[in-house]
Parts: structure tokens; C-alpha cells; sequence
């Protein structure tokens, strides 16, 4: 098969959701208002977190965090997808490709492992109260942060780099709204089996293990919840945690659907949606799930809107 030379400039093809769309125009509309969305309300949360020193703890800093990726992940997707769209122009060179791959990679895979310690911090709030000043110390918060990020990219790196290093073949178009590892695959000419396995085998391993932590935690706050004597103390306890498990439930679902089942089991519509869903639908509606039913967030958006954005003086 002839084969098309990916380094010197001539890139992919990017062929997304918009146009196999029935409704092309009106797609476009939705995903136009979701990504400001996601601007505006991750802003929001992540200007409040910081101006606000009420909010300055280990709960509010994490949630900050996943406030930045996903701001930062549907940003990544997003806004490309919709100028392509508008201007009928869908290509993205062999670099643009491998940086788009990395940052999604970096960016899921952080988001994966601080869900699972946003759960160890609500499991240690919650069941060890006494100690949570010693065990979510600032050092220690700083430390999940940063080990998020650094083990999402070095696994990013190693998976941008290997997936890139394949020749392809005279089709350049990707079925896929971003450049991910197995769309990208199915463009190889090379037998590229035995890498799916291992990517299959990394997502278990990505996924399976934080999922784990997630389940644990929230199993022992059930219980610690359900013996707690005060009925107001279950109920803010129940609100805090059901909006943490509506976020895993949203993220590691989709992430499941496209890394841990095995590539017998996808077809691009499906991938399509399922990567629309998690880069640019979740990011939307994380910072509502979180601040719409959390008090202190909503008690610290007033103050901070009432002090920047309101008149200081009467006005006469």
C-alpha cells in the first residue's frame, strides 16, 4: 500500500460529529453554547476558589483543580472543531495532531486520578474528621495535585510518541473529533495489534485502580453516614458526596466506554459521542453539579461578584 509521508506537512484529516450530523447547524449551536458554558462556570468556580480565602482548603483547592482541566480539556477540542466547521476546513498537521493527543492524554488521565483522591479527601472529612487537618495538610494536597498531573504525562508522552512513530497510509482521514490512539491506529500500516492490547491494558490500569479508591471511599462514608446521630450533618454529608459520585459517574463512564472495552466492541459513531460527551459536555456541566448544590460555593460566588462587580457607592 502506498504510503504518505506524515512528517513533511500534509497531517490529517479530522472527521467529528459535526459533519455526520443530521443537523449540522444546530450541533454546532449546542457545542457553541456548552463550550461558553464551560468558560463561564469553571472561571467562575476557579476565580471564587481563589479570591475567596473561605474556601482556601483541601476540598475547594482539589475542585479548583478539576475546575482548571476541564477548562483547560474542552479547550483543547472545542474550539478547533468549531472553526474547522465554520470554515469547511478539517485538516491538523502531523505536529498539531501529536500535541492535541498528548494534551487530551494528560488532561483525561489527571482528571482520572484527582477523582480518586477529591473521594479520599471526602472519605477522610467524613470517617476521620478529628485528623483531617493532619492528614489533607497543605504538603499533602499540593503533593496528589502534582503526582496527578506528572503520572498523566508521562503516560501521555509515552502513548503520544509511540502511536506517532507508525507510518500511515494514503487515507488521512481520522473518524474521530480529536486525535486519539485508536482511530489514529486504524490509519497504520503496520500491524498494530499487539499495541492495542497494551493501550487496552493501560487504560485497565489507569482506570481500574482510582475507580477502586472511589468505591472504597465512598462505601465507608455510606456507612459512617448512615450512624451519624445528626440528621443535618447526613444530609449535608450525602449533598457533598452525591455530586462527587454524579462527576465519577459521568467521567469514568465515558473513559470506560473508550479505553477499557476492547476495540471488538467500537464503531466511530460511538466514539464520536463518547469522546464529545467527556471533552465537551462533562467540563459544561461539572462546575453546575458542584456549585448549584453546595452552599458554601454559592455563599462565595455572592460575596465575590458582590464586591468586584457591584457599585461600591449609592448611586444618588
Amino acid at each position: 500500500m502506498e504510503l504518505w509521508n506524515s512528517t513533511l506537512g500534509s497531517g490529517f484529516i479530522l472527521v467529528g460529529i459535526l459533519k455526520d450530523s443530521g443537523s449540522p447547524e444546530l450541533l454546532c449551536a449546542a457545542i457553541t453554547f456548552l463550550y461558553t458554558l464551560a468558560l463561564i462556570s469553571n472561571g467562575l468556580l476557579l476565580l471564587v476558589i481563589t479570591v475567596d480565602v473561605r474556601l482556601h482548603v483541601p476540598m475547594y483547592l482539589l475542585l479548583g483543580q478539576l475546575s482548571l482541566m476541564d477548562l483547560l480539556f474542552t479547550s483543547v477540542v472545542t474550539p478547533k472543531a468549531l472553526m474547522d466547521f465554520l470554515h469547511r476546513e478539517n485538516t491538523i498537521s502531523f505536529g498539531g495532531c501529536a500535541l492535541q493527543m498528548f494534551l487530551a492524554l494528560t488532561l483525561g488521565g489527571a482528571e482520572d486520578l484527582l477523582l480518586a483522591f477529591m473521594a479520599y479527601d471526602r472519605y477522610v472529612a467524613i470517617c476521620h474528621p478529628l485528623n483531617y487537618t493532619i492528614f489533607m495538610r497543605p504538603r499533602v494536597c499540593w503533593f496528589m495535585v502534582a503526582l496527578s498531573w506528572i503520572l498523566a504525562s508521562l503516560n501521555a508522552l509515552g502513548h503520544t510518541v509511540y502511536t506517532m512513530h507508525f507510518s500511515f497510509c494514503m487515507s488521512r482521514e481520522i473518524t474521530h473529533i480529536l486525535c486519539e490512539i485508536l482511530p489514529l491506529l486504524k490509519l497504520a500500516c503496520a500491524d498494530t495489534s499487539r499495541y492495542e492490547r497494551m493501550v487496552y491494558v493501560t487504560g485497565v490500569t489507569f482506570l481500574i485502580p482510582p475507580l477502586a479508591v472511589v468505591v472504597a471511599s465512598y462505601t465507608l462514608i455510606l456507612f459512617t453516614v448512615l450512624h451519624m446521630p445528626s440528621q443535618e450533618g447526613r444530609k449535608k454529608a450525602l449533598v457533598t458526596c452525591s455530586s462527587h459520585l454524579i462527576v465519577v459517574a459521568m467521567y469514568y463512564g465515558a473513559a470506560t466506554l473508550m479505553y477499557v472495552l476492547p476495540s471488538s466492541f467500537h464503531n466511530p459513531k460511538q466514539d464520536n459521542i463518547t469522546s464529545a460527551f467527556y471533552t465537551i459536555v462533562t467540563p459544561a456541566l461539572n462546575p453546575l453539579i458542584y456549585s448549584l448544590r453546595n452552599k458554601e460555593v454559592v455563599g462565595a460566588l455572592r460575596r465575590v461578584l458582590g464586591k468586584y462587580m457591584l457599585p461600591t457607592h449609592p448611586i444618588l
